[in-house]
């Protein structure tokens, strides 16, 4: 694995700035690899025998994704919106999987690894990267089950919900008396009052930029 600190400065630069959740998130990273026994996660060898969980949508889940090199696109990436600090690193090909938990007494530790800085961000900034791991993480060895739905590659499932009509792929759909149901009809939507929209400029054609 590479350098925890170029690793810091590229995930931050990606991210945006550096923050407490970016060194907590590579570190929980750096981590779960070991854990799992992935040397070099982002590379086309291993990235294809890495799933990992993240239970939070903050700025640990992008430092997580950014050093294990996992993406939504690719499959390898899952958000179970749990709210908890924590990501769960499953290997595939031996079903090894462990989750990483960022500790609540660290943040109340900080004080002691880094005393003494401006404010308190730059303290936690300072003592997440000095604190050992066991001080910073509880370490959880768990079963993960996927389903081959669940499963980097093609699409393996196709089913039209049989209320609205839109096609849900993967397996995941609801089951009912009328038959599959994607989850906004099955289950409810986090949108509401959907309406179809029709406007003069919505036969835009990207092609139409180069040549104009």
């Amino acid at each position: 694995m590479r350098p925890f600190h170029e690793l810091l400065a590229e995930s931050a630069a990606a991210h945006g700035h550096l923050c407490p959740g970016q060194v907590v998130g590579v570190r929980m990273a750096l981590l779960g690899c070991r854990l799992i026994g992935l040397g070099d996660p982002r590379s086309r060898e291993q990235i294809k025998k890495l799933i990992v969980y993240v239970e939070m949508d903050r700025c640990t889940a992008d430092a997580v994704a950014h050093v294990t090199g996992v993406r939504l696109g690719r499959r390898s990436l899952k958000f179970a919106d749990y709210g908890i600090m924590a990501a769960t690193f499953v290997r595939l090909d031996t079903g090894a999987a462990f989750r990483v938990v960022s500790t609540e007494e660290a943040r109340d530790l900080c004080h002691l690894y880094a005393p003494g800085l401006a404010t308190k961000v730059e303290g936690q900034i300072a003592a997440y990267k000095r604190m050992p791991d066991s001080v910073l993480f509880q370490v959880q060895q768990v079963r993960v089950p996927l389903r081959p739905e669940d499963l980097p590659g093609p699409t393996r499932s196709k089913v039209a919900c049989a209320r609205c009509g839109q096609v849900v792929r993967d397996g995941r759909q609801v089951a009912s008396a009328q038959g599959p149901l994607c989850k906004p009809c099955g289950q409810g939507a986090y949108f509401q009052d959907p309406k179809l929209l029709a406007w003069d400029d919505m036969n835009w054609r990207p092609e139409e930029e180069s040549e104009a």
